[in-house]
């Protein structure tokens, strides 16, 4: 995607501090290689990729990697140098432009290039780089990320990469800002010896050997694809496939897993095609019918790596066999399946610009649960499997961190940004809307990177006014709104209101009776009151206000 500048990154850092000293938190404190890999700074933002070449040849044996990536780029601007971003201990051997060798200096993380020559604004020039050396080894994939150099059950060789967050220079070179997708796609040749197999984003284009008992396989990815996405997988794989008729037409399904797998994986991918129907109805057409779909057997749990996504569930339903909800519905579908999958939709298509803004990811794809949920066995299971997913918030620190250093927030962007849209859902009363609204979010956003303020400001067109307040209560606060009630004496009278929240907070309640429906238009430290009719006091569903939403409940004695 055409790289945007951010004009508003320090005011935007400086706010998400300020909020952080109002909570009474540490401030975090980000050096300057932090700035360089998250910010966007003027030796990246004069050219925008237009597609990666990437070839990768590992040594198991040595835990070493080394390779060629070319970056196709358009010139937006001028400019005299370009950083490129290769974390230590790898190491850039060659750079060429076109024809023409540059010369680089070494910053930590990142590469400075020189540009010898004036680029004409517009025209679009090739990059040649040759990298090489021992990658930093994944201590505990994914959460903590690198190269992956593992056995398989079998003791034979198994190699991949997990790199969310961490970012995909951890291996290979290039820029590494999520704002930056290369817009005609990517591919992936990877060289290793010709017992294992190679699998990668997109199609299987060619297979060929170069040198005796070595086999090179290359991956051709149509779609723009976010850097961490972008991921070999090595192993001893055995491949079947299916075909799902989905909105766009004929998709095509292909699982990748070891030799010993087959069996299983047969039995449980199943679950495969029901989660692509659910997804696509509720999210719209599944974004890379061009790249297909895959499952690939991974060394890890398990990761929304775009048209190959990482299986590690080691086949069972629920989250390695655990409800992670309480509720029941979570062991009867794999999680991982539909959780990483899910983000094909929310993180591959829609993507946000900013680590900060990650919740754009996970909150979605958090809900994706409960709606698939929802469409398999119903309305009251996906209800009851979110509100039990409320048990994993911890409220330690705001959901979006600060912009600008590659630092995403807390932990809370999966379930408590689900239950953010569980709550605005219900407040819509409307879920043909809601549905809409989803598959608006989709089409318009197809294949971009996005801010929060973007997806705020299309959410509020369906929902009916803005949900700025909304967003700032549940995303840059740790507070849980506090739905406060008084009934008068002579049971006439229901008085509510807002406490513990941001000013404005504003979020609709809808409590349906056996007479119709009641819309409460709560503010924040404003008591409202609403005439009760005889009898109608027993007929509120007071008790279920916190089940839809993500707020806490009280009666208090009078109105202060």
């Amino acid at each position: 995607m055409n790289t945007k500048r951010y004009t508003v990154f320090a005011v935007l850092l400086f706010s998400s501090l300020q909020i952080f000293a109002q909570l009474g938190m540490e401030k975090e404190v980000f050096t300057r290689q932090d700035t360089l890999r998250g910010s966007l700074n003027p030796n990246r933002t004069w050219w925008d990729v237009m597609h990666y070449a990437i070839l990768v040849t590992p040594d198991f044996v040595n835990k070493k990697i080394e390779g060629k990536v070319d970056i196709r780029f358009k010139v937006l601007a001028p400019g005299k140098k370009m950083q490129i971003d290769l974390q230590e201990p790898m190491q850039l051997s060659k750079a060429y432009l076109g024809d023409t060798k540059l010369n680089y200096t070494r910053d930590g993380n990142i590469y400075l290039l020189d540009i010898p020559v004036a680029l004409k604004k517009g025209s679009v020039q090739t990059l040649a780089l040759r990298y090489e050396g021992n990658p930093r080894v994944a201590k505990r994939p994914p959460w903590d990320g690198g190269w992956i150099f593992q056995q398989d059950a079998q003791g034979r060789p198994w190699m991949s990469a997990a790199c969310q967050g961490l970012g995909a220079s951890v291996w290979y070179p290039c820029k590494d800002h999520q704002s930056d997708e290369p817009d005609s796609g990517a591919s992936l040749m990877i060289t290793i010896p010709d017992t294992l197999v190679a699998v990668g984003n997109g199609r299987l284009t060619r297979k060929q050997s170069f040198q005796p008992g070595t086999l090179t396989w290359k991956w051709e990815i149509k779609n723009p694809i976010n850097n961490y996405n972008i991921i070999p997988y090595i192993g001893k794989y055995v491949n079947f496939t299916d075909t799902l008729m989905g909105l766009k037409g004929k998709l095509d399904l292909s699982y990748w897993v070891l030799d010993y797998n087959l069996e299983k994986a047969k039995e449980q991918f199943k679950q495969a095609k029901t989660m692509l129907h659910a997804f696509e109805y509720w999210f719209g057409p599944y974004p890379f019918y061009e790249d297909s779909y895959k499952l690939v057997d991974a060394p890890h749990l398990g990761m929304e790596h775009q048209s190959a996504v990482a299986y590690g569930n080691k086949y069972m339903n629920g989250y390695l066999g655990r409800d992670l909800s309480g509720s029941g519905w979570g062991l009867k579908w794999d999680f991982i399946i539909v959780h990483e999958s899910g983000h094909e939709w929310f993180a591959n298509s829609i993507t946000s610009k900013d680590l900060a803004d990650m919740w754009i990811h996970e909150g979605f794809t958090n809900y994706s649960e409960t709606l698939f949920t929802e469409y398999v066995f119903g309305k009251q299971a996906g209800n009851e499997y979110n509100y039990g997913s409320r048990k994993g918030i911890h409220n330690d620190r705001p959901i979006i961190g600060p912009y600008g250093v590659n630092k995403e927030g807390s932990g809370d962007m999966y379930p408590k940004s689900g239950n953010m849209l569980h709550s605005i859902r219900h407040a819509m009363h409307d879920d043909e809307k809601f549905r809409d609204m989803l598959h608006a979010l989709n089409k318009t956003f197809y294949h971009k990177t996005v801010t929060t303020e973007d997806i705020q400001k299309l959410m509020s067109s369906y929902f009916g006014y803005s949900l700025s307040k909304i967003f700032d209560q549940y995303l840059h606060t740790t507070q849980i709104p506090v739905f406060e009630y008084h009934i008068s004496p002579d049971k006439k009278q229901f008085s509510y209101r807002y406490t513990n929240c941001v000013d404005g907070f504003n979020l609709p309640v809808y409590l349906s009776t056996p007479t119709g429906g009641l819309l409460l238009g709560a503010e924040s430290n404003k008591w409202n009151t609403k005439e009760l009719r005889p009898g109608e006091l027993g007929q509120l569903p007071i008790a279920e206000i916190e089940k839809m939403y993500y707020l806490t409940v009280k009666q208090v004695s009078s109105l202060d």
